[in-house]
C-alpha cells in the first residue's frame, strides 16, 4: 500500500518581525504534519505564537514588519506555498483553507450586511451568480443552526449576538468546502452554553465533510473534548506533541504539567490554592540562554541553562517532548 503524503506539512517555519530593538522570532523552527480529516489542537499561553502560526498557513504574516525565515516551508497536497503571489494566496484561501478568526466583530466587515459579505466569498471562489449565491447563503446559515436566515442576511454584524456572528464565521469558512480549517480561539467572548454549542456544531461539520482542523486555544477542556492530537507551544516553540490521552494522562513537559495542574477541578475537600506556573513569559527580545522554560522550570538543572533542548521522540507512543529531564 503506497504511503499517503500529509495534507499539510510544515517543516522548519520561522516568522521574524523587525522592531525598534531588533529582529524578533515570533515562531522559531516550528515543524508538523496534519492529515486528510485529522483534528490538531495548538494550546499554550497567550503570546506563544498560536495565532500566527495559523496566519502563516494562509500567507497573513503581516508584512512590513513580518516575513517568513529562511529556511521556512509550508506544503498543501506537496505544493510548496511559501514563495507564491498574493494572487495565488489568495485562490487558496478560503477554497482550500479557510480560517475562523478570534473575534467576528473584527474579522466582519461592520458596514456590509451579513448577506453581501457571504455572497462574495461564494461568488469569488465558486463562481455561481448573484442569485444562487444568496440562496447558498442561506442554506449555509441554516446548517449552522442560525433561525430566520432570510431575515439574518439582510442584518449588519453589529445587530447579531456573539454566538451568532460567530456561527457566520463557521458558515463562511465552510461556503466552499475546505481540506482545511483553522479555527482561532473560535469560543473566545461567548458564555459557556454558547461555546458547547458552537464547538458542538463545529464538531458535527468537520465530521460530516471530512475537514482536517487545526484549533488553536488556551483551552484545555475544549482540545480533550475535539482534538485526536495536540502539540504545546511555548515563546514560539513546540515543547510537547502527543496524542490526546496520552498528554493529558502522562504529560511529560514541565509546561504541560503547569497547564494541566491549573485548571480548576470539581474537588470533594476544602478550597485551597489553584496551582500556578511561576514567573511570566519571557520578553522575545532577552530570551534565556538554553531551554526557554529554565527560570520557570520547577524540574531545571544545570544542563537546561546550557542548550535548548530538541524536541524528541519519547516512547513508542509517538510522544514528543522537548525537554532534558522531563516528568
Amino acid at each position: 500500500m503506497p504511503n499517503q503524503s500529509p495534507l499539510l506539512e510544515v517543516k522548519d517555519l520561522v516568522i521574524e518581525f523587525q522592531t525598534e530593538k531588533g529582529l524578533i522570532r515570533a515562531v522559531d523552527g516550528v515543524s508538523f504534519t496534519i492529515d486528510e480529516g485529522e483534528t490538531i489542537g495548538l494550546v499554550g499561553e497567550s503570546g506563544c505564537g498560536k495565532s500566527i502560526t495559523s496566519l502563516s498557513l494562509l500567507g497573513l504574516v503581516p508584512s512590513p514588519p513580518g516575513r517568513y525565515g529562511q529556511g521556512s516551508s509550508i506544503k498543501f497536497r506537496g505544493r510548496e506555498l511559501i514563495g507564491q503571489s498574493e494572487a495565488d494566496w489568495r485562490k487558496m484561501r478560503g477554497r482550500d483553507i479557510s480560517m475562523i478568526f478570534q473575534e467576528p466583530m473584527t474579522a466582519l466587515n461592520p458596514v456590509f450586511k451579513i448577506g453581501t459579505q457571504m455572497a462574495d466569498v461564494l461568488r469569488r471562489h465558486r463562481g455561481l451568480s448573484k442569485a444562487k449565491a444568496w440562496q447558498e447563503s442561506i442554506e449555509l446559515l441554516t446548517l449552522v443552526g442560525i433561525p430566520s436566515p432570510e431575515k439574518r442576511l439582510n442584518d449588519y454584524p453589529h445587530q447579531l449576538s456573539g454566538g451568532m456572528r460567530q456561527r457566520v464565521m463557521i458558515a463562511m469558512a465552510l461556503s466552499c468546502d475546505p481540506a482545511l480549517l483553522l479555527a482561532d480561539e473560535p469560543t473566545t467572548a461567548l458564555d459557556v452554553t454558547v461555546q458547547a454549542q458552537v464547538m458542538e456544531q463545529m464538531s458535527a461539520l468537520q465530521k460530516e465533510r471530512g475537514m482536517a482542523t487545526i484549533l488553536v486555544t488556551h483551552d484545555l477542556a475544549v482540545v480533550a473534548e475535539f482534538c485526536k492530537k495536540v502539540m504545546v507551544m511555548y515563546c514560539g516553540k513546540i515543547v510537547e506533541v502527543s496524542n490526546v490521552y496520552d498528554l493529558f494522562d502522562h504529560p511529560k513537559h514541565p509546561y504541560t504539567k503547569g497547564l494541566l495542574e491549573a485548571i480548576p477541578k470539581i474537588r470533594d475537600h476544602p478550597l485551597e490554592r489553584l496551582p500556578t506556573i511561576k514567573g511570566s513569559v519571557p520578553d522575545l527580545h532577552a530570551l534565556p540562554r538554553g531551554c526557554r522554560f529554565y527560570e520557570r522550570c520547577f524540574r531545571a538543572k544545570g544542563d537546561c541553562e546550557k542548550a535548548e533542548p530538541p524536541l524528541e521522540l519519547f516512547d513508542q507512543q509517538k510522544h514528543h517532548v522537548a525537554c532534558y529531564h522531563p516528568v
